[in-house]
């Protein structure tokens, strides 16, 4: 089956009357979208990166996705006015450390906008890669050069050219219906 596809019409054209009222009207509000949002399900991760002043920034993420193998490149959305963000706009590199099932405190922490940007590192065992801040028991990591940043409404998305990346075994941690969730199938053979 072919995918149904709305390309732009010109004003006078048929069908513009249709086109122009989907346009003008003002959609759902936030509430409604976040309910739609909370539907897809996303692995956990932990967005870092040094500011200007060489002090550790991060939080949590779960909008993060690949963008392209040839050349690798990942896009991430970051809340606009983050530490974390300025961080990455300061300096033009960052990190993304992919969580395991066990890491829930860690997501937890790295979330919470009431510790300060040092307090959320404390405690939590982090490794410099590339003199960024990896999370040491992640899944997986990845370093990342700035390749764009743009901003679409509250947040904006940051497009990461890796740099290095290190997998390891395990289950991920996952983001659904606004909660923590674990995978319960088996993992695959060697993970």
């Amino acid at each position: 089956m072919a995918e149904l596809a709305l390309a732009p019409r010109r004003p006078g054209a048929p069908g513009a009357a249709v086109w122009d009222t989907l346009r003008d009207e003002p959609g759902p509000d936030a509430v409604r979208c976040l309910g739609l949002y909370a539907k897809l399900a996303a692995g956990v991760t932990v967005v870092t990166a040094l500011d200007a002043g060489g002090c550790q920034a991060g939080t949590t993420v779960s909008a993060l996705t690949s963008l392209s193998a040839r050349p690798a490149l990942l896009l991430a959305c970051l809340r606009g006015g983050s530490r974390t963000l300025a961080a990455v706009r300061a300096r033009g590199v960052f990190a993304v450390s992919f969580l395991a099932e066990h890491q829930r405190a860690v997501a937890e922490r790295f979330a919470d906008p009431a510790l300060p940007p040092a307090g959320r590192f404390t405690g939590v065992p982090v490794r410099q890669v590339l003199g960024l801040p990896v999370l040491s028991e992640a899944l997986a990591w990845t370093v990342c050069l700035v390749e764009d940043v743009r901003r679409y409404g509250d947040h904006d998305l940051v497009v990461g050219r890796v740099r290095a990346v290190e997998v390891g075994d395990g289950r991920p941690l996952l983001w659904h219906d606004r909660a923590f969730r674990t995978l319960t199938c088996p993992p695959p053979e060697g993970g």
